[in-house]
């Protein structure tokens, strides 16, 4: 225990050491300087006796011994030495009065070859042995009152919140595996991102620019490939993901036990698309698949209503659009069942339009509110319900997209084990809203097809998810995994999450999400992911100064491992997040801060060797006209065919609508 008795005790040895180096230095100058004290009569008989007795000891052996032996007193009656702390205090000053004074201190020896006189020798010889003396002791003791503060080497806190990360490679025939290197305090250390469990959901995120694709999704694409997975890819920038997903198909196609197959969909190259139709009537069991489909064409397609949905409007359209559907999926066992017929039949007059669709007991629920709106002459009411409806499906009126959506070179179920298959759908940055509401109803037929047990482990990998409307992620992600579905959600940021999906949707499509990886990112997102990966045990210090003293306190206490600052400057390639396991292998370490390693000489070697995408079949733009123009024949075709009917059989005659427009 430090006592006031010990401080006291201490201070006398301090105090009697430096008087100690201070009457060796004396003598020193007495001995060297004897002639100059003779003049100055300070001599005696008795300090002339003390001395030669000192003499016999070797004291004066040699010039420089007495002066060492002087020091090195000094120097222990430093150690004990108490100053005063002072934060302002450095090195620098120090270390110049030490230089200066051990200079002056032995550099004073030339003083005695000068030419002098022997009094002023001595006196110069004196005064400047003396100044580096004190120079000396002002300097040690400025020593003991600089502050010694680690965290001055490490302002920004980083040593501090490193953490241990798992370094070992765990693999399954489903992982998806990382080389990445992490800090671990002043050492870099190699580590894996292991992710062992890619069912439970993979979200992917980071600002544009931060390396989500080159570093992630590419590896997620290629690796699954590899394993033998069914994948489904959604190319925002198509053909970016396409072309690594073809060639990546083209050398491991032999890992599959059954034939497969690379089909693409990409409507502004329609030599290199394919042709499929989402509304597949074999697909379609019951007109609640009818209901989703509509839902999320018309979700796609006005962005604002998924905020609004139960809306009287809003459902009233849903309504319409699913009478329409489900009586083309019935009409001749659903030759007509594709969206581009689906879009031409909405456009007929009222008249001819709801004579045809009273045909079909099953959507008669459906249409009955439409129907006595318009023969009551409820014109607003009834523009409200369809007429909205009418302007956003009339956008999707378009040559190209029903080319593509009126063949059926393959179906949407990839994961079927006799026939699995490889899916790229691009979209185009310049016609998201048009593009996006077609391939969202791609997806939602697809994952109910892929959503099934008994099927091919599949992968499905969206970059820029909130660019696409998908009706019932979260449930996806949520029942899939029995089924060996992965999912993979690329995106920006949260706040573009919310702006597409909702608060409420996208906070649950975070919550539900297994496997975080995430590049720079700031607000919300920062502080979601931080809280995420949770706190870590740190070291902190503390300054207090008074006018007595200055302290140094240090303390250890719980902090966030990577808080949202850092988040937020995150380089390109480096990531954070969290990965999850499962019952068979255990993950203690789930949490990382680590810089991805890409063999960028390979993958630029590997990209120089890429194919491009195959050519499908040659198209011209006859070809596209020529089937834009059938479409439309056939339901023209169709209402006159079955009103001609409905006129010509008492039965059906009473369904026939002739009112007309004033």
């Amino acid at each position: 225990m430090q006592t006031g008795e010990n401080e006291q005790a201490l201070r006398k040895i301090v105090d009697m050491t430096r008087l100690i180096a201070m009457v060796v230095l004396f003598l020193h100058f007495y001995y060297q300087l004897y002639a100059a004290f003779s003049l100055w009569h300070v001599q005696s008989a008795f300090s002339d006796r003390v001395l030669s007795n000192i003499v016999r000891t070797g004291l004066f052996s040699s010039f420089h011994k007495a002066k060492l032996i002087a020091l090195g007193f000094l120097a222990v009656s430093l150690l004990g030495a108490k100053g005063r702390k002072d934060e302002k205090m450095g090195y620098k000053t120090c270390f110049a009065y030490l230089i200066t004074g051990l200079t002056c201190y032995f550099i004073s020896y030339l003083l005695l070859r000068f030419s002098l006189s022997v009094e002023a020798v001595a006196m110069l010889y004196m005064a400047l042995t003396g100044f580096g003396f004190l120079l000396v002791l002002s300097g040690g003791t400025m020593l003991t009152r600089i502050i010694k503060n680690n965290l001055k080497h490490d302002i920004f806190n980083s040593e501090n919140e490193t953490f241990p990360q798992e370094e070992r490679l765990l693999e399954n025939e489903y992982s998806i595996n990382l080389p990445a290197k992490y800090r671990l305090k002043s050492k870099v250390r190699n580590s894996w991102i292991s992710i062992i469990n890619p069912f439970r959901g993979i979200l992917v995120s980071g600002t544009p620019g931060s390396g989500k694709s080159y570093f992630v999704i590419r590896h997620i694409i290629t690796q699954h490939i590899k394993k033998g997975f069914a994948m489904f890819v959604y190319d925002f920038k198509m053909p970016d993901l396409s072309v690594i997903v073809y060639n990546t198909w083209l050398k491991h196609k032999h890992v599959y036990k059954s034939k497969s197959e690379c089909y693409f969909i990409n409507f502004d190259d329609l030599e290199r698309s394919h042709r499929c139709n989402p509304l597949d009537p074999a697909a379609m069991s019951d007109i609640t698949d009818a209901a989703e489909s509509s839902r999320t064409i018309l979700l796609g397609l006005n962005k604002l209503w998924i905020t609004k949905q139960g809306d009287f409007f809003i459902e009233s359209s849903i309504n319409f659009l699913t009478a329409i559907i489900w009586f083309l999926r019935k009409y001749k066992f659903g030759i007509y069942c594709t969206l581009p017929h689906v879009i031409e039949l909405m456009q007929a007059d009222y008249d001819s339009l709801f004579s045809v669709l009273q045909l079909e007991k099953e959507i008669a629920v459906y249409i009955n509110p439409f129907v006595k709106a318009y023969l009551n002459d409820a014109a607003e009411q009834l523009e409200g319900q369809i007429g909205s409806t009418k302007i956003a499906i009339a956008r999707l009126s378009s040559p190209q997209l029903y080319y593509v959506l009126s063949g059926r070179d393959f179906s949407l179920d990839i994961n079927n084990p006799d026939a699995p298959k490889i899916l790229c759908m691009g979209n185009n940055p310049q016609k998201i809203q048009i593009y996006g509401a077609v391939l969202s109803l791609y997806v939602n037929r697809l994952i109910k097809l892929v959503n099934q047990p008994g099927k091919l482990k599949s992968s499905l990998v969206f970059d820029e998810f909130p660019t696409i409307y998908l009706n019932g992620i979260d449930s996806l992600i949520a029942t899939a995994r029995s089924n060996k579905v992965s999912t993979t959600l690329g995106l920006q940021d949260l706040s573009q999450l919310r702006k597409d999906y909702g608060r409420e949707q996208s906070d649950v499509i975070m919550g539900i999400v297994g496997n975080v990886i995430s590049g720079q990112v700031t607000g919300d997102t920062a502080k979601a992911l931080s809280d995420r990966i949770g706190k870590i045990m740190q070291d902190r210090q503390s300054l207090s100064i008074n006018s007595q003293d200055t302290s140094v306190s240090k303390s250890t206490q719980l902090e966030a491992a990577v808080p949202p600052s850092r988040i937020s400057s995150l380089s390109s390639g480096e990531f954070v997040g969290m990965v999850a396991d499962d019952p068979d292998n255990k993950i203690e370490l789930k949490a990382f801060h680590a810089a991805i390693i890409n063999d960028h000489d390979a993958i630029n070697a590997e990209i120089k060797g890429y194919k491009s995408l195959p050519l499908v079949r040659q198209v011209d733009e006859q070809m596209v006209q020529n089937n834009y123009m059938s479409i439309k024949r056939e339901i023209e075709d169709l209402i006159d065919i079955e009103l001609d009917r409905m006129s010509n059989d008492p039965e059906l005659r009473h369904l026939v609508i002739r009112k007309k427009a004033a």
